[in-house]
Order: C-alpha cells, then sequence, then structure tokens
C-alpha cells in the first residue's frame, strides 16, 4: 500500500481518494487490467473431434428437446386428471388425447435421434482405434494429424512419413452378425457380400487428396507426393490384381503402419517438418 500527499490510497485492483475535509473513504473507480488467454494458438485436434461434435448436436437438438416436450405433456395430463378427481371442472379427454399424440411424435424423434447417434458413435469409435494405430508411427518420426477441418467436411487422418504424406478416410462398417467379415477391393470400388459394390469411399478419399494437395502447395509453395487410404475396422480387405496397381490403399487399420514404415522414402527430414509446420498451423487457424 502506498500513500501519496494527496491522499490516494492504491492497490492492485481498486484506487480511492481520502477527501481533505471528509474523514470517510468513497469509492473512486476500479482500475482493470486487460486479460488474455495465456494459449496463443488453438490446440490440434483429437480423432473424430468433428463427429463427437455432431454427436452432441443430435442428441441436445434433435432428442432432448422431444423429451422435455413429451415431458411437459405427460404432466399438463396429469393435472387435468387431478382436477377432475377435485371436482374441478377440467378437460382431461382432450389434454389426454394431445399428450398421446405428443408423446407419440417424441418417442419417434428420439427414436431416430439415438439411432443416428448410434451410428456416428460407431464412426467416433472407428477414427479414434484408427488414431491409436497411427501413434505408434511417431516413434519413427512422423507426423500424425486428425480431424483436419475442410470446407463442410474434415480428414480423418493424416500421416506425414519419410515416405510421403498418407491421407486416411475411416469407414466404420457394421459387420455380419454370422460369418467372414471380407470386403472385396478392385481398384476402383468395394463389395461387401450380399451389397452392391460401391465406389463412393474411393471418390471421397481422392477429393481428400486433392484438397489437402491444394492446402499443402498453396502454404509452401510445392507440390508433395499424397497417398489416399480407406480403412476398414474390423473388416478383412481382399485385393485383386488390379487393386495392387491403383492409387488408393483400401487396408485394416492394423496393416496401415506395417504399410507406411515399409514403403520407400519420399522426402527428407526437413520436408517433413516442413509439411508438418503448415498442416499445424492450418488447423490452428481453421475455425
Amino acid at each position: 500500500m502506498v500513500v501519496s500527499p494527496a491522499g490516494l490510497f492504491d492497490c492492485d485492483m481498486l484506487q480511492w481518494r481520502i477527501p481533505s475535509r471528509f474523514p470517510i473513504f468513497r469509492f473512486s473507480e476500479v482500475v482493470k487490467e486487460p486479460m488474455r488467454s495465456p494459449i496463443k494458438d488453438k490446440p490440434l485436434h483429437n480423432p473424430g473431434q468433428s463427429l463427437e461434435r455432431q454427436i452432441q448436436d443430435v442428441l441436445w437438438d434433435e432428442a432432448l428437446v422431444y423429451f422435455a416436450a413429451a415431458l411437459f405433456l405427460v404432466l399438463f395430463a396429469a393435472h387435468e386428471w387431478w382436477r377432475e378427481l377435485r371436482d374441478i371442472p377440467p378437460a382431461p379427454g382432450v389434454a389426454t388425447a394431445i399428450a398421446v399424440l405428443g408423446v407419440g411424435v417424441a418417442v419417434w424423434k428420439i427414436r431416430r435421434a439415438l439411432k443416428k447417434a448410434g451410428r456416428m458413435r460407431q464412426g467416433l469409435d472407428g477414427e479414434r482405434a484408427v488414431g491409436q494405430f497411427l501413434e505408434s508411427l511417431r516413434e519413427s518420426g512422423a507426423r500424425v494429424f486428425h480431424d483436419i477441418p475442410g470446407p463442410n467436411f474434415n480428414l480423418d487422418h493424416v500421416v506425414i512419413h519419410l515416405s510421403g504424406i498418407y491421407v486416411i478416410e475411416t469407414k466404420t462398417w457394421s459387420k455380419p452378425d454370422r460369418g467372414e467379415a471380407r470386403l472385396l477391393f478392385d481398384g476402383s470400388t468395394i463389395k461387401k457380400k450380399g451389397a452392391p459394390a460401391t465406389d463412393a469411399p474411393i471418390i471421397q478419399v481422392r477429393a481428400a487428396k486433392h484438397w489437402l494437395t491444394g492446402v499443402l502447395e498453396e502454404s509452401t509453395g510445392r507440390r508433395f507426393p499424397i497417398r489416399p487410404v480407406v480403412v476398414f475396422p474390423g473388416w478383412y480387405i481382399e485385393p485383386t490384381a488390379e487393386a495392387k496397381r491403383s492409387d488408393v490403399w483400401v487396408l485394416n487399420p492394423k496393416a496401415l503402419p506395417a504399410f507406411i514404415g515399409n514403403s520407400a522414402g519420399q522426402l527428407s527430414p526437413e520436408e517433413v517438418k516442413l509439411c508438418a509446420f503448415h498442416l499445424s498451423r492450418f488447423v490452428r487457424t481453421s475455425a
């Protein structure tokens, strides 16, 4: 505490002035120092971070609101029946009809939301499992990124390794209750037993490769080799001869670290650091 000749009392956050003619203290002003977060940049994303946020949105926006509405309608109907029992002129029949209709709609909406959240939760578990497999690559100097935000989409994982850059899309497809979980990859489509072949995952991961190529080229001024990869947790992948010549890898995630680690080198350690630096800056500065 410092008292000036003019009667000023100072402390860290408050200032009081002592009037010369009155033996009382009066509050003068509060001095607030500007505050800011000690964290300079946003942290990198965790595996499945965007999907986890979407699950929360589904449960809050598509399930909770209908649960609350159904609860209100039930309480309203109960209140009307209470009035009936107390000889207060009620309309329990109308209230019950409204409550039954409202609860029916709410149950339907809640079940849809829970099923949707369940599918998303399965995808989230898959991304986390793949992320754990990829973490072992850090021991060999690889840089691993998860949940790279793009315009209206996200890249599940990106690995920057001496053998190149890999953009990885996780597909957590449900397995059959019985029989072998096997997928056939012919280089352009993926075939599951009992279902038509699809090329959607291949198109998606190639588009992701194209977008990431542009992001790195814009920030570094250089074009780097990027391998598109689709992984299916829990599935056995059977590639055809054409698949082995494809630019896309389709794998079980357990095999991915070995595929990356055993591939021929394409980047220098300095290039690995360069790409990792610019990609990390992109993630930290993205909304």
